[in-house]
C-alpha cells in the first residue's frame, strides 16, 4: 500500500504507448475500488481493457486480442488464482508477450496471497516498490483498520475505502507494536468480563 504500484502500471503504459506499442491493461475484478479503472493515489486514472474474474482464462483471452499486445499490465495481481497465474506465464513465454505484474505480497495478516505466492515462484525477475513506515523505517506490512482501529482478524479480501477499511503501511517493529496493543486489548476486556 501506497508504494506507487497504479502510478508505475499507469507510467509503465505511457511509456510503451509513446514508442508506438500496444498494451493491455488488466486488473483483477476482485478489487471493485476504481471499478473498471486503475486508480492512482495521485489522483490519475484509467480504465482497463479487461477485468479478470477467477474464472477469466489469460491464455485463451490474450490469444484473441488483435493485434497482439507488446506487453499486457496486471495491476492487483495478488487476487489472481495460482491457475492465472500459470496462464500468465504461458502467455508470457509461449505466446512471446512480457507481462508485467503489480500487486501485493501478503495480506494484513502477513500471509500471503495464492496469486503472489505462485507469482514468486514462477517469476522472471521481481522489484520491490517501496514505501516508509509512519517511524520512517522502511514499511513491509499493510495493517487492516476497521473504522479506525486496527484489526488483525477477518477474511483476507477487504477492499480498501469499502466498509470503512483502510489500510496502513508499517515497518515490522510498528506492525508488532500494533499487534501486541490489540491483543493487551483483548486480554483486558476478558478479564474485565470474568
Amino acid at each position: 500500500m501506497n508504494s506507487g504500484k497504479s502510478t508505475a502500471v499507469l507510467q509503465v503504459a505511457h511509456n510503451y504507448e509513446e514508442r508506438g506499442m500496444n498494451i493491455v491493461i488488466a486488473k483483477s475484478a476482485i478489487d471493485s475500488k476504481g471499478s473498471n479503472k486503475i486508480v492512482s493515489r495521485l489522483g490519475r486514472d484509467r480504465d482497463v481493457h479487461f477485468l479478470a474474474p477467477p474464472e477469466l482464462n489469460f491464455e485463451k483471452t490474450i490469444k484473441k486480442l488483435t493485434p497482439k499486445p507488446s506487453c499486457i499490465l496486471i495491476d492487483e495481481a495478488q487476487f489472481l488464482t495460482r491457475a492465472q497465474v500459470d496462464q500468465v506465464f504461458n502467455v508470457a513465454v509461449g505466446q512471446g508477450i512480457p507481462v508485467i505484474c503489480y500487486g501485493l505480497r501478503t495480506d494484513f495478516r502477513r500471509k500471503a496471497f495464492p496469486g503472489s505466492l505462485r507469482l514468486f515462484e514462477l517469476a522472471h525477475s521481481l522489484e520491490e516498490l517501496k514505501t516508509i513506515c509512519r517511524c520512517g523505517k522502511k514499511a513491509m506490512f499493510n495493517a487492516r483498520k476497521q473504522a479506525g482501529k486496527f484489526i488483525f482478524a477477518g477474511s483476507q479480501v477487504a477492499i480498501d475505502g469499502e466498509s470503512k477499511v483502510t489500510y496502513e503501511a508499517l515497518c515490522g517493529n510498528c506492525y508488532n507494536s500494533e499487534l501486541k496493543a490489540q491483543s493487551s486489548k483483548k486480554h483486558n476486556n476478558s478479564h474485565a468480563t470474568s
